[in-house]
């Protein structure tokens, strides 16, 4: 071996471990450079108003990618929630608005909660229902109710934009524990219920088993069929939890624009933050990760006077680099 080589060597083993550590590490990187950039060129960055609405913002991204995290880890896809969160936002002020919630508050609101949750688990059962037990590819499965489930919002809402002002139910969306928005606390209880749910219980490692290799799971006595409804079942809900909130933040509820393209920021966030489209990982807090990644991209081109469609254009680039270095990580 002549001595030329040894460096060449040494250079590629040096090239080789730097690529390898920004594909593992790419997610906190990415977020590093972003805050940076604002903290040196976003006017009003560092404040706490700028941090509260950033955090508003993607608590609805990440409730969402969490619950779009579960079906990609079951090789599927739900282009549904955007529609869901749309059909939840517009049931809760139609019914604490009612006569029977002006009658018995603590009941109409509860109901108000409690009514559009379920409706919206009964999208879950659903979309699962189709994929699990009619074997419908997910994408078209779920691309029923994203054409639907919006159209039926804006059936019961008469196509109106519904105002209210009900200070307990606009709790979700702009109350505070210890000088902290309600739906951070939310967002990081939600988190840990998921990740031990995924981690430390037989239905996550079914789940994970499902999306990794699901005929060996069959096999192996996995109930795939029942796997594969919970997962659409907990993240219909969990995008029913995200349109309750984004109501009670605006005190208003728009059915045409609730959810709007949130499919789009759900799966980049999950991809993002290491979620494999092919299924058989969860990283829950990952996904997190990716959502503030996905919500702060976007903060910094509106705050900076880039359009909002330039936006779109950012995340799409987003979605094709994190699964470029998915694919350079099996490589």
């Amino acid at each position: 071996m002549s001595t030329t080589e040894l460096p060449l060597a040494s250079t590629s083993r040096t090239y080789a471990s730097g690529a390898g550590f920004v594909r593992q590490h790419g997610s906190l990187i990415a977020l590093a450079l972003i805050l940076l950039f604002n903290v040196m060129v976003t006017p009003n960055f560092v404040s706490l108003q700028t941090f509260f609405v950033n955090i508003s913002q993607v608590a609805t991204i990440s409730i969402v990618a969490v619950g779009m995290t579960l079906v990609i880890a079951t090789g599927g896809i739900d282009l549904s929630v955007g529609a869901v969160m749309a059909l939840a936002g517009a049931l809760a002020p139609l019914i604490f608005t009612s006569e029977f919630a002006q009658a018995y508050p603590v009941l109409g609101l509860t109901a108000a909660i409690a009514v559009p949750l379920v409706v919206a688990l009964g999208c879950g059962v659903f979309n699962g229902s189709l994929v699990s037990l009619l074997n419908v590819q997910p994408i078209i499965a779920t691309l029923i109710l994203f054409i639907s489930g919006r159209g039926i919002a804006q059936v019961l809402t008469n196509g109106n934009l519904q105002t209210f002002s009900n200070k307990a139910f606009s709790y979700l969306g702009t109350g505070k524990i210890l000088g902290l928005p309600f739906q951070g606390w939310l967002v990081l209880a939600l988190a840990i219920v998921i990740w031990w749910l995924v981690h430390r219980t037989l239905f996550g490692r079914y789940l994970l088993a499902v999306g990794g290799n699901e005929t060996a799971a069959r096999l192996t006595g996995a109930p795939v069929k029942r796997i594969k409804i919970g997962a659409y079942v907990i993240c219909a809900g969990l995008a029913g939890l995200a349109g309750l909130i984004v109501v009670a933040i605006n005190s208003a509820s728009d059915a045409a624009r609730i959810g709007n393209l949130m499919e789009l920021d759900a799966i980049a966030a999950a991809v993002v933050g290491g979620a494999l489209l092919q299924g058989g990982r969860a990283p829950v807090f990952g996904v997190i990760l990716g959502a503030v990644i996905i919500q702060l991209v976007r903060y910094t081109l509106l705050a900076n006077g880039v359009a909002d469609e330039v936006a779109l254009v950012a995340k799409a680039g987003i979605i094709i680099l994190a699964v470029y270095i998915q694919q350079g990580r099996k490589d």
